[in-house]
C-alpha cells in the first residue's frame, strides 16, 4: 500500500549519499500525482491519520513557498541593484510573479512576498514552526501581522517565546492566537500598539463586494468614533421614520437612509447614475431568459434588468406636465407621418432612448458570428478614445489578469504604443493598477492569442507564460459543430423514446431535432428583424 511517509521519505538509492535528497518542480508534482492513486480501502484511522498526515505536508509546502519567494525577491532585486535600476523601481512586478505563480491576483500575491520575507528573515521560530506542521499558514500569517509594529528585536522575542514553544501553539484557534501576540506585543512596546492604531486612520477606505440575489454590500472602513457616530445617526433616523408609522424595518429604513443622504436622491426616483449593462437584444425586447451583465457586479437575471427599465406604454407621450398629455393621431393620418417616423426610426437605431423615471440609453454592441468577439473601432491616437474604452470595459469586465478580478483602472495596449502597436479593441485590455505598473518592468511582454474569445497572454521576466481569456458576452457561447462535423468520440449516443426501450441510438431523431432547432432560430431571427423595423416604439416585455 502506498503511504504518505514513503513517499515524502523514500530511502536513498545504492550508491547516492545519505542526507535529504534534491527536489525539484518535477519530482514535487510527481508527489502531487501519486496523491490521486492513493488506496481509500482501509480503516477509518488510517484515513484520519492520512488526513493529518496532509495537513502536515500543505504546511510544509506553504513554508517552501515562503522561503523560495523570499529567495525570489532577493535574487531579482540584487540583480537590478546591480544593473542599476532606481532602487524604488528594483520590486516593481515581483509581487505579480508571485502571484501569478500561486494563481492568485497581484495584491494578493504581494501580501504573500511580505509574509514570506518576514518569516524567513525575522521570524524563525515561526517558520520552522510551519515546517513541521504545528502552524498553518493562515496562524503564521497571524503572528506575522500581529508583530509587524513592533522592533526587530521585540518581533524575535515574540517569535521566540511563542512559536518557539511548541505547548503554547498546541490547541490555539486563530482568534485565541491572535489575542496571545496583542497581548505579548503590548507588553513589549505598548506604545508601538498605540502608534499602530493612531496611523490605522490612513486606511480608511470605502469598498463593496457582489452578493447573492441582485445585491450588493458596501463597506466603510472608519475610526471607531466616527464609525458609532455614522451608527447612532442611522438608529435614530431609523426609530424616528418607525414611529411615524413607516412600514419598513429597521434595517430597510437605515439602507435607504445612507442611499438617500450620499446621493441626494430618493430610493423612488434614483439619481442620474451611468451604469454599463450588456444584454441581448432577444432578453431585452423578446422575454429570452439569457442573463445580463452587469459591470461591477456580474450576472443578473433577465427578468431583472427587465423590470429595471421597463418601459411606461407610451414614453413619447409624457412630454409634458401631468395631465396634459395628448393622444397620438392614428398611424399613418397625421401630416408627413412618413417622413417623421423614418427619421425617429433612424434616431432610435442609431441611440436607443427610451422614457421611465430615468432615462435609458442603448448602445448597440455587434459580435462576430460564431465566435462572440466584438467588432467594434479603432484610433490613431495613443490615448484610447471614451467610446473605445466603454467597449473594452464591456467585453473585459474586471482586470483581464490572471487571477484577477480586480476593478478596472487602466485600458493599456497589449503591445505597448512605443513598438507599433495599435489603439485599437484588439489591442487594447482592461487593468487594475497593480497589474499595469507590474509590465512596466524589465522583462514584462503580452500579445493576443487566437481563438473564440479575446485572449491575451502574458510572458514573466522568467519565461513562464499565463493565459486570461475575456468573459463571454450574454448570448455568446462555445460553438457546438453539427452532428455531420463530429467526430465520433465527439458523438454521443442519444437515443429517441423509443430507442431507450429498444436500447438502439436515435440518430435519425435527433437530426430531426436538431433541424427543428435551427429553424426555430431562424423564425427567432426572422421576428427580431421585423420587430426592430417597426416604425412605433419598442415595448420590453414585463
Amino acid at each position: 500500500m502506498l503511504t504518505i511517509e514513503a513517499l515524502m521519505l523514500a530511502p536513498a538509492s545504492p550508491g547516492v549519499p545519505e542526507g535529504p535528497p534534491a527536489v525539484d518542480a518535477a519530482g514535487i508534482n510527481a508527489f502531487a500525482r501519486s496523491l490521486a492513486s492513493l488506496d481509500l480501502d482501509v480503516s477509518d484511522a488510517e484515513r484520519i491519520d492520512r488526513i493529518t498526515a496532509l495537513e502536515t505536508r500543505k504546511d510544509a509546502a506553504a513554508a517552501a513557498q515562503a522561503k523560495a519567494s523570499a529567495a525570489v525577491d532577493a535574487y531579482i532585486r540584487a540583480r537590478r541593484a546591480a544593473a542599476g535600476v532606481p532602487k524604488d523601481r528594483c520590486g516593481r512586478g515581483i509581487a505579480k510573479q508571485i502571484g501569478l505563480a500561486r494563481r492568485q491576483s497581484p495584491h494578493r500575491g504581494g501580501l504573500l512576498l511580505g509574509i514570506a520575507k518576514a518569516l524567513v528573515s525575522e521570524m524563525p521560530h515561526t517558520l520552522k514552526a510551519l515546517e513541521r506542521g504545528r502552524l498553518n499558514e493562515r496562524r503564521a500569517s497571524i503572528l506575522v501581522s500581529e508583530t509587524m509594529c513592533l522592533r526587530r528585536e521585540d518581533r524575535a522575542r515574540v517569535d521566540e517565546e511563542l512559536a518557539g514553544t511548541p505547548a503554547r501553539l498546541h490547541g490555539l484557534g486563530d482568534k485565541a492566537l491572535t489575542a496571545e501576540a496583542k497581548r505579548m506585543a503590548y507588553r513589549l512596546d505598548p506604545h508601538s500598539v498605540v502608534n499602530r492604531a493612531a496611523k490605522a486612520e490612513a486606511d480608511r477606505h470605502v469598498s463593496s463586494r457582489p452578493e447573492p440575489d441582485t445585491m450588493v454590500s458596501v463597506r466603510t472602513l472608519l475610526p471607531v468614533v466616527q464609525g458609532v457616530a455614522v451608527m447612532a445617526a442611522l438608529n435614530r433616523e431609523a426609530d424616528r421614520l418607525r414611529n411615524a408609522g413607516d412600514p419598513r424595518s429597521r434595517g430597510q429604513a437605515m439602507a435607504d437612509t445612507v442611499f438617500e443622504r450620499l446621493t441626494g436622491a430618493s430610493t423612488k426616483d434614483p439619481a442620474r447614475t451611468e451604469i454599463q449593462l450588456v444584454m441581448t437584444d432577444r432578453s431585452l425586447l423578446q422575454g429570452d431568459s439569457e442573463p445580463a451583465w452587469l459591470t461591477g457586479y456580474g450576472i443578473v437575471p433577465a427578468q431583472y434588468v427587465r423590470d429595471l427599465i421597463r418601459l411606461p406604454s407610451n414614453p413619447l407621450a409624457k412630454t409634458g406636465p401631468p395631465g396634459t398629455e395628448q393622444k397620438a393621431p392614428p398611424a399613418g393620418t397625421e401630416p408627413g407621418w412618413k417622413t417623421a417616423r423614418e427619421e425617429a426610426r433612424q434616431v432610435r437605431m442609431k441611440t436607443l432612448r427610451v422614457g421611465g423615471l430615468e432615462d435609458v440609453w442603448v448602445r448597440r454592441l455587434f459580435t462576430a458570428p460564431g465566435t462572440g468577439q466584438l467588432l467594434g473601432m479603432d484610433s490613431k491616437a495613443r490615448k484610447f478614445p471614451d467610446g473605445l474604452r466603454r467597449m473594452i470595459v464591456a467585453r473585459d469586465a474586471s482586470c483581464t489578469g490572471p487571477w484577477c478580478d480586480a476593478p478596472i483602472r487602466h485600458i493599456d495596449h497589449i503591445v505597448a504604443w512605443s513598438e507599433g502597436g495599435e489603439t485599437t479593441l484588439s489591442n487594447g485590455r482592461g487593468l487594475c493598477e497593480e497589474c499595469n505598473y507590474a509590465h512596466e518592468a524589465e522583462g514584462w511582454s503580452a500579445r493576443t492569442v487566437g481563438g473564440p474569445a479575446h485572449s491575451v497572454a502574458t510572458t514573466t521576466p522568467t519565461g513562464h507564460v499565463y493565459t486570461s481569456n475575456a468573459p463571454p458576452l450574454p448570448g455568446v457561447s462555445t460553438p457546438e459543430p453539427e452532428w455531420h462535423q463530429r467526430t465520433p468520440v465527439e458523438q454521443p449516443e442519444r437515443q429517441s423514446p423509443e430507442g431507450r426501450e429498444t436500447g438502439e441510438t436515435g440518430a435519425r431523431h435527433d437530426a430531426g431535432r436538431l433541424r427543428g432547432q435551427v429553424e426555430r432560430r431562424r423564425t427567432r431571427d426572422s421576428r427580431l428583424t421585423r420587430l426592430m423595423r417597426r416604425p412605433h416604439t419598442l415595448q420590453a416585455r414585463g
